[in-house]
Parts: structure tokens; C-alpha cells; sequence
């Protein structure tokens, strides 16, 4: 057990399928498998390839190359004492072997969105994609896809067995066995198509075909696989893994054996599979990464990555070239294909969560400004801006016929944010023009009054809100139907976004006012110095969140005017945005403060540990797991915000951060070239939640220094 190394993998598809597991083969979590399907892209994330059971055949020997943990408390076979080697670049690799034989296995999953890279949902001539049907059969121009290649190498002959197991369930459960459960299968020449029927309803059609070898039907179950990620979360731990058949291919020294797990009804246009599709695969991924990074000779040439977004240039010696090619590798595989908006979106993190407003905002800058994805950028922004009702912006998209979910203060102030910082970098007058109608929307509603009681207060500029059972601020988590953080009344960082907001306002009025593509210059003038009146309304309003006994920002001002006195990293967000309220002597003591109290190598806490509400680890069951998230927990994310925070009012002194730590987390650690959602309050700062989330990897991107 102890030479088990759990540590994880990670390869998605650009619609929001992908394949996990961990370096040593054994399955941990529910969400591991090696197709799960987003048949309604990037939702109905099902399960549909567990995995190959492999054996390998040798004339004296019979070499099981598996790992399983059973509910008895069993670990058989024993696979992984045999492994000897595990490379993730640039595709997961492992090696099995001995003094007289080896065999190798790589997993590949391309890139499903077809006719070239789909950002802001166009096709390489131009041409917008019609959204496909919401159920099978997939539009011809998506594909999901796994390719496994098994090479061998040795001193005999061998027979390689290839057992399937599969499955057919939504990724946030589990399988069980049961009479209403049944699986078909239609066998091919070199292929054997498989389709669940639950209960007298069809499940998602896939095949499984082979470059060589021989298909025996041999249908029965596998019971009580054990899953021990799930335990210590507090979820249900088992699972039964229906097998259809098995795959025997012979095998002389340095064969190979191609196999393509694909969604669908198996193609007859489709083209030939040989041992070279598996290389030709990982080729066209590269080529697809080059085109959309400028990967090149000249780039791996170049002293230093130089963005367009200010106080971000990323000096990267020729020496970590390579990390930096790891880091954006890694932030494209949250950008997904949305069918219900026909566009691009965001995944927020894997394996488990869906695209939300805020998440994709806030990853945004890293994830497209930094390597100048300008135009996916624009389609994130413009797609979050049509849905914009009350002046909110949504935190969930709609998926079919259901509506967004408008549970957010923030994301609108965000939006207008990442909008500043996308015009900053690219001076898209003409894209500010035809979205300055959602600026005067989300204005006009925050004065106004819209949901959730939030609106402006006449007396001081401030926007507040109160309405209980709703956690409308990023730390959201709510438990028993009462949020863990209420935050009820005016936020610090809310109205340090409403400031900045406000200042992106009126200067977006003056530059429309003098441009030729508007009308009624002149309305515009007196909008923007309507806007900065404001501005300096809530600059001066924003004093009351100064604590001088604490040296601290309040974190909230409540409704009963009581002032929250916890220190928390919101005072830094605060200190982070494009525009600034605070005086440079509060902005360095705040600083001091966050430094001292929140600052670890990973990220800030969310809250002081001398506080008597600070939770150190993040465990336990779910209820547990949720009341600690925003106690203390650290969230990678948040280094960004000191970053900036940091450059903004020390720009001459050293950063009291070392990338080391968190760079290492990234290469080796956790999910190998991911960051995780978030880490425990306490030493040693375990990883925990999501094993690759969006805005942790961003703001790597957006930061990193060598």
C-alpha cells in the first residue's frame, strides 16, 4: 500500500469529456475512467470505459499488470509493484517490466471539437456552429475519443489479454449491478459496439476497435470495486464495473496494439486505424497547441514571454521554456464548447465542477490575455454579457431549456473588470461600443435596486444587499440551507469592484464620446463625468471599511451598520483591481497584515488562524467540507490578487513569495501539471477539492516570475 503513489492524471477534450486516473493504475474517486463522455457538451459527463484489465502472457509466467482496491480491503492484483515508470509529457506513459520483458501503455484523447479550434464557437473558415441535438447522435463535427496504444518489448513471445470494463452512469455516481442493468454488444471485424439498456432505456452507443488481435464475448461483473477517495470525503465508496469480453493479441518483441474508444455508431467513412494513428494523434495536438501559443523555433528563442496585460511580463529563461509550454498546456484544457450557447465557455475545475460567471471572469486574464487568445476572450465576454437580467451576470449558463442562475453580486462587477483589462490589452473600441449598453445595464440596476436587495445606498454611494439563505459573494458555501459566510450587507471587495467599475465607466464614456462610430457625443461626456462624481463618492466611502486598530480592511459593514472585524483575504482582492481606492500607507499595512496572518506558499487562508471560526484542514464529510472551505482553507487563486496587490504598493521591494513551492505542486504534486482547487489552512498545506481548477493555473500564468 505504502508504494502505491495516488497521485493523478488528467486528459480532456475541448467539449468537456476527459480520462483520469492515478500513476499507479488504481482507481480512487468515481471520476476515474478513461472515457467520460459529455454527450451534451460540456454536460452529461458519462462513464463510459473504466479501463482495460491487462494481463501479459509469457511461456513460463502470467503477468497481471492491474491494480484494484475491493471492498474486502483487498488489493489484487498487484500491478503496480511491476511499475517502473511514469512520464505525463506529453501524454500519460507508463512501463511496466522486468529483467526480460516490458510493456508500455499511453493514453491519448484528441481534441473533439472539429473543423479547426472553435474558439468563440467558429470553425476554421469563419463559420458558426449550429448547436447539435442535446442526445445522441452526435453532430459529426464533435467527436469523443480515447486512442491506447500498448508496445512490447522482451525475450519471447507474448499473448497480451485485454479485459473491457465498462460502465454507463452519470460521473458524479457510482455503478451498481442490478437486474434492469443490461448491456448489448454488436461484434465487428477489428471492433465490437457496446450500448447500456437501464431499465427500458438506451444509454449512450460507443465501440472499441483494434489495430490486431481476437474479440472473445465473456460477459459477466466485477462487484465491490472500492473506492477510497470517496470514503474519506464521506460519499459512497463501491462499484460494480460490467466486462463484456476480452481483447487476446500476440505479440512479438516490439509490437504494438492500437485501440479507439469512440462515442458513437461505428462509421463506415471513418478512416483506417494502424499503430501510426496513436503518433499521428499526439502530432495534431501539438499542432493544434502550436497554432493557438505561436509554439515555434522562434518562440523557444525567445529570453522572456512579454503579455499585453500591464505588470505582467513573465521573463522565462530559455531553461523553463518548457514549464511555461506545461502551464498554458494545462489552461486549455478548461476552455470547453458550450452547445446550449453555441460558444466557448469555461470549465471552473476537474473532475467535478461545471462552467460558473464568476470562475470564468476571474480565470479569464491568465487563461486568454496573457497568451493573447483575444478572440476567445471576446466570445467568453460577449456570451456572459447577453445574459445579463437585472443587471446581473449569471453564474450558471443555461443548459436546454433551463434558465441561468442569477445567484451572484459580483460576477457583473467582475465582468466589467476582466471587460477593462481585454480593452486595456487589445484597445477593441468597437467591441466597448456594443457592449457599453451591459455597462449602463448592470449601472442602472445597482442604483436602481434589483434582486436580492441589492442596490446602491443613497447616503454613501455603497452597494449593499440583504437576503437570507443566499451566499451571493464568492465564498458561497452554504450548509443546512444557511450560508457558512453570510457577508449580508456591504462587502469590502464588492465595493472595491464597484469603485474600480465606476472608474472603468467613465472612462469607457469619454473614449465613445470622442469616437466616430457613436452618437450623441456629447450624452456620453456628461455620463462619464457622472461616473467619476460617483467614483469619488465611493472613494471616500470606502474609508469606512479602514480598521486603524487592526490595520485591516472590515471584511463586511453589515446591515445593522456592525462592522466584521475577521481578516480575511477580501481586504487584498480590495487592493488588487485596476482601480485602487486605498492610500499607499493603508495599502502597505494591509499588506503587512495579510502577510503575516494569510499569506502561505500556496496561496492565502481565507481567514486569520488566531480566529476562533479558523478550520485548518479541509475534511471529513461533505456538511464538514463545506464549513471549513471559506474558514481558513487556502485557495490558490488568491495569489494573484496579492500579487498585484503587492506590485501595486511595494514596486520596488521583493516579492515575499517563492514560486518554488507552488511550481513544484504543479509538475509533481496532486494532479501532475495542474494546480488543485485549494489547500489546508495548516502545514503542510495538503492539496485538496478539485485536482486542476481554472483560476488556479490562470493566475500562475498571469504571475510567474522565473
Amino acid at each position: 500500500m505504502l508504494d502505491l503513489d495516488t497521485r493523478e492524471w488528467l486528459l480532456t477534450n475541448g467539449l468537456g469529456s476527459f480520462a483520469s486516473g492515478t500513476l499507479s493504475d488504481v482507481r480512487t474517486r468515481m471520476y476515474h475512467g478513461w472515457l467520460f463522455a459529455a454527450t451534451n457538451p460540456p454536460y452529461g459527463r458519462t462513464l463510459l470505459l473504466s479501463h482495460l484489465e491487462a494481463s501479459l502472457e509469457l511461456p513460463k509466467q502470467v503477468i497481471a499488470l492491474g491494480t484494484n482496491f475491493w471492498g474486502s480491503g483487498q488489493i489484487d492484483p498487484t500491478g503496480y509493484e511491476l511499475l517502473r515508470y511514469f512520464d505525463i509529457n506529453p501524454v500519460p506513459k507508463w512501463v511496466w517490466g522486468e529483467d526480460n520483458w516490458q510493456i508500455t501503455r499511453q493514453l491519448v484523447m484528441p481534441h473533439g471539437l472539429g473543423g479547426g479550434e472553435g474558439e468563440s464557437g467558429r470553425g476554421g473558415d469563419g463559420v458558426r456552429f449550429f448547436s447539435p441535438p442535446p442526445v445522441l447522435p452526435i453532430s459529426p463535427s464533435f467527436c469523443h475519443r480515447l486512442l491506447i496504444q500498448y508496445r512490447y518489448e522482451g525475450s519471447d513471445v507474448a499473448i497480451l489479454r485485454l479485459r473491457l470494463l465498462i460502465g454507463d452512469r452519470d460521473f458524479h455516481s457510482q455503478q451498481k449491478a442490478t437486474l434492469g442493468l443490461q448491456f448489448s454488444q454488436l461484434l465487428g471485424q477489428g471492433q465490437v459496439c457496446l450500448q447500456a439498456i437501464n431499465s427500458g432505456q438506451f444509454g449512450t452507443p460507443w465501440h472499441l476497435r483494434w489495430t490486431r488481435g481476437n474479440y472473445q464475448p465473456d460477459a459477466f461483473w466485477y462487484w465491490n470495486y472500492h473506492l477510497p477517495e470517496e470514503t474519506r470525503r464521506g460519499l459512497s465508496d463501491r462499484e460494480d464495473l460490467y466486462s463484456p469480453g476480452y481483447l487476446t493479441v500476440a505479440l512479438m518483441p516490439g509490437d504494438a496494439v492500437t485501440l479507439e474508444a469512440k462515442v458513437g455508431f461505428p462509421d463506415k467513412l471513418q478512416t483506417v486505424l494502424t499503430d501510426d494513428t496513436f503518433a499521428e494523434a499526439i502530432e495534431a495536438e501539438q499542432e493544434r497547441l502550436s497554432h493557438i501559443f505561436g509554439w515555434g523555433e522562434e518562440a523557444r528563442g525567445m529570453g522572456k514571454i512579454t503579455t499585453s496585460i500591464p505588470n505582467t511580463q513573465c521573463p522565462i529563461p530559455n531553461a523553463q521554456y518548457q514549464i511555461w509550454q506545461q502551464l498554458l498546456r494545462a489552461s486549455d484544457q478548461f476552455i470547453v464548447y458550450r452547445t446550449s450557447i453555441a460558444g466557448p465557455s469555461v470549465i471552473a475545475g476537474y473532475h467535478w465542477f461545471n462552467d460558473y460567471g464568476r470562475n470564468i471572469l476571474i480565470a479569464l486574464p491568465g487563461l486568454t490575455l496573457v497568451p493573447q487568445r483575444f478572440d476567445l476572450a471576446k466570445g467568453l465576454l460577449e456570451t456572459l454579457g447577453c445574459y445579463c437580467r437585472h443587471g446581473l451576470i449569471p453564474n450558471t449558463l443555461p443548459d436546454g431549456e433551463s434558465e441561468p442562475f442569477y445567484n451572484s453580486i459580483d460576477a457583473a462587477l467582475w465582468w466589467i473588470e476582466t471587460l477593462g483589462l481585454y480593452l486595456e490589452a487589445t484597445q477593441d473600441w468597437q467591441f466597448l461600443a456594443q457592449q457599453y449598453p451591459v455597462v449602463q445595464q448592470i449601472y442602472k440596476a445597482f442604483i436602481g435596486g434589483t434582486r436580492y436587495n441589492i442596490q446602491v445606498d443613497s447616503t454613501d454611494g455603497l452597494i449593499g444587499w440583504d437576503a437570507r439563505g443566499v451566499a451571493l459573494t464568492w465564498m458561497d458555501a452554504i450548509v443546512d440551507g444557511q450560508p457558512v459566510t453570510p457577508r449580508r450587507g456591504k462587502p469590502v471587495e464588492i465595493n472595491a469592484l464597484w469603485y474600480s467599475a465606476l472608474c472603468w465607466a467613465s472612462r469607457w464614456a469619454e473614449i465613445l464620446s470622442e469616437q466616430e462610430i457613436v452618437t450623441e457625443p456629447s450624452r456620453l461626456a456628461k455620463q462619464a463625468q457622472r461616473y467619476s462624481q460617483q467614483a469619488q463618492q465611493v472613494k471616500a466611502s470606502l474609508q469606512q471599511f479602514w480598521n486603524s486598530q487592526l490595520a485591516y480592511l472590515y471584511d463586511t459593514i453589515e446591515p445593522d451598520d456592525g462592522r466584521n472585524v475577521q481578516i480575511r483575504p477580501n481586504a487584498v482582492i480590495a487592493l488588487s483591481l485596476a482601480h485602487c481606492a486605498f492610500s499607499a500607507q493603508q495599502g502597505q499595512q494591509i499588506l503587512q497584515r495579510a502577510t503575516d496572518r494569510l499569506l502561505t506558499p500556496y496561496g492565502l487562508r481565507t481567514l486569520d488562524p488566531s480566529d476562533r471560526s479558523y478550520v485548518g484542514k479541509y475534511t471529513g464529510n461533505s456538511e464538514q467540507r463545506d464549513r471549513s472551505y471559506h474558514q481558513g482553507t487556502v485557495w490558490s487563486w488568491l495569489i494573484g490578487p496579492y500579487i498585484r496587490a503587492w506590485q501595486r504598493f511595494h514596486p520596488n521591494q521583493a516579492l515575499p513569495f517563492d514560486w518554488q513551492p507552488l511550481l513544484e505542486h504543479f509538475l509533481s504534486d496532486a494532479c501532475l501539471n495542474s494546480i488543485s482547487e485549494i489547500f489546508d489552512g495548516d502545514e503542510p498545506h495538503t492539496p485538496r477539492g478539485a485536482i486542476a481548477q481554472a483560476w488556479s493555473v490562470a493566475e500562475l500564468i498571469r504571475h510567474i516570475r522565473s
